[in-house]
């Protein structure tokens, strides 16, 4: 499992992008993880799944709310991480208002969720192998802070714990 002093391993994620531009394409585009994230600080959190009850209530509206303040305690990026597709992640975000605040990160086959060790297994619940909901303050594709729920949990992923620490660390 990831822990804080690691490295993220190498893979990709996928995002829908609405306005073709800076040499992304309409629609889904890949990602390669080690030039997304490198000389950059990112504010990382991930979800079980889009669309469920406490990630669109409370997880993702934490971060749209303090995007602001993330990016002046020095994070470049805020991305959000669920094993869904890019199709999904772009429809959750359009409706969360995710839009120059929080990149909607695709693992839709769970290879990073996989790689990092955080998976989360509901096929009891007919969901598949989902993400364990966490946050992580990475710098240049090092991990720095890491803050893994227990089961069923809420209380150290969110975007204040996040903000104290990258305030914190820059």
């Amino acid at each position: 499992m990831l822990k804080v002093g690691d490295k993220l391993p190498a893979g990709t994620l996928s995002e829908f992008i609405e306005v073709e531009g800076n040499g992304c394409s309409l629609g889904p585009n890949n990602f390669d993880l080690a030039k997304a994230i490198a000389g950059k600080t990112l504010a990382i959190f991930a979800v079980p799944g889009a669309y469920t009850p406490t990630c669109s209530a409370q997880h993702v509206p934490g971060y749209v709310a303090r995007a602001t303040e993330l990016k002046a305690a020095g994070v470049d990026e805020i991305w959000c991480v669920a094993v869904n597709d890019a199709f999904v992640m772009g429809a959750w975000g359009r409706e969360q208002k995710t839009t120059d605040k929080v990149r909607m990160m695709a693992d839709g086959s769970a290879d990073f969720t996989k790689a990092v060790g955080l998976t989360l297994d509901l096929t009891t619940r007919g969901l598949g192998i989902r993400s364990q909901r966490y946050s992580m303050l990475v710098v240049d594709g090092v991990v720095k802070t890491l803050n893994i729920e227990g089961p069923g949990k809420f209380e150290v992923s969110d975007a204040d714990t996040l903000l104290a620490q990258a305030r914190q660390v820059a």
